[in-house]
C-alpha cells in the first residue's frame, strides 16, 4: 500500500512541478476523522460550493434546537446586502445550475427546498436565501466543533463582490472539508449526533453532481458528497460506503487552470489512484490518466457556470 501511495504522491508532486502555480490537495480518512494518506492537505484553495456542506450542517443544527422550522415558506428574491458594508448586491441566474429556484423569484420556497437544491443542484441562490436565514456564525461554529483549522472560513455568500474586493472570501482545506464529513458520516455527538447528521447525510446521497470523486470510484459504489467549481478550481468531498468494507472520507482539492470538464476528470483520476492504492490486490475504478483531462498538463479554463464568487 504504502508503494501504491508513493506513486500516487509523485505523480501530484510531477503537477506542481509541471505548473508552479497548480496546488493539489488530497485527505483520506476514517470516519473517526484519523488521516490514512495525505498530500498537502493543509494548503488553502478558494471553497467554491464546497461552503454549502457546513452551511447545511448548520441549518439543520438550528433545525433541531426548534429555531428553525424546514417546511416553513421563505421568501425568494434574488436582493442581498454585502456583509462588508451592507451593499446592495443580486445574482446572475446565468451562474446558476439550479433554475428551479430562480423560477420561484417573487414566491415562496421552503427552508427544506432550500437546503436540498443547495446541495443536490448546488443552488446559488437557494444557498444564499438559506444562510441569510442561518447565519454566518452558526456556519463557523460547525467548523470549530468539526475541529477545522482556522484556515477553513466561509466568510461570505456568493457573488458578493464588496466583500470579496475587501478580501472577505470562503477558503477550505482538503483536511477540513475531509473532517466535516467524517463528523457528519459518524453522528458526532458534538454536531447534534443522528438528530442533524443523518438527514445531512441522506441529502447527500442525493447529489446530482457526480463527476467528481463519483466517477473515479468502481461504478456503483454508495456515496454521499459535495463538490465545486469554478475556472481552474475543481473540489469534492465524499463519504464512502463501499459494500462489505469499512466506510472511509476522500477529500480532493484543485488549483489547477483546467475547464470544468478536465478539472472534473482529474479530481476523478486522483479519486480512481486513491482507490487502486487502498485496493492494490483488488479491483479499482481504473480511470485513465489521458481521459481524465490532465498527464501533467494544463488546458485553458472552461465555460464554468459555477461563477468565482
Amino acid at each position: 500500500m504504502h508503494s501504491a501511495f508513493a506513486d500516487l504522491d509523485a505523480r501530484l508532486h510531477a503537477v506542481a512541478t509541471a505548473d508552479p502555480s497548480a496546488s493539489v490537495s488530497v485527505w483520506l480518512g476514517d470516519l473517526a476523522g484519523r488521516c490514512r494518506w495525505s498530500h498537502r492537505a493543509g494548503e488553502p484553495h478558494y471553497a467554491a460550493s464546497t461552503m454549502k456542506l457546513p452551511l447545511v450542517v448548520a441549518a439543520q443544527r438550528r433545525v433541531v434546537r426548534g429555531e428553525l422550522d424546514l417546511d416553513a415558506p421563505h421568501p425568494v428574491h434574488n436582493a442581498f446586502a454585502s456583509v462588508h458594508d451592507g451593499s446592495p448586491f443580486s445574482m446572475d441566474v446565468d451562474d446558476d445550475q439550479d433554475p428551479e429556484t430562480w423560477a420561484a423569484l417573487g414566491a415562496t420556497r421552503t427552508l427544506r427546498q432550500l437546503a436540498e437544491h443547495a446541495i443536490t443542484h448546488s443552488g446559488n441562490l437557494a444557498t444564499n436565501l438559506l444562510l441569510d436565514v442561518v447565519g454566518r456564525e452558526e456556519v463557523a461554529l460547525v467548523l470549530q466543533l468539526a475541529g477545522c483549522s482556522p484556515t477553513t472560513v466561509v466568510g461570505r455568500g456568493i457573488e458578493d463582490s464588496a466583500a470579496r474586493a475587501a478580501g472577505i472570501t470562503n477558503t477550505v482545506t482538503a483536511a477540513d472539508l475531509g473532517l466535516v464529513m467524517a463528523a457528519v458520516a459518524r453522528r458526532e455527538p458534538a454536531l447534534g449526533g443522528p438528530a442533524v447528521c443523518e438527514p445531512v447525510e441522506q441529502m447527500l446521497s442525493r447529489q446530482q453532481h457526480l463527476d467528481q470523486i463519483p466517477a473515479g470510484l468502481p461504478s456503483g459504489t454508495p456515496t454521499a458528497s459535495k463538490s465545486g467549481w469554478i475556472p481552474g478550481v475543481s473540489h469534492d468531498v465524499a463519504l464512502v460506503r463501499p459494500t462489505g468494507e469499512e466506510p472511509f472520507v476522500l477529500a480532493i482539492c484543485t488549483t489547477i487552470d483546467l475547464g470544468e470538464h478536465e478539472g472534473a476528470a482529474f479530481v476523478a483520476s486522483v479519486a480512481a489512484d486513491v482507490w487502486a492504492a487502498d485496493h492494490v490486490d483488488g479491483d479499482h475504478a481504473g480511470v485513465d490518466h489521458a481521459d481524465a483531462g490532465m498527464a501533467g498538463q494544463a488546458g485553458p479554463a472552461g465555460d464554468d457556470r459555477e461563477v468565482q464568487s
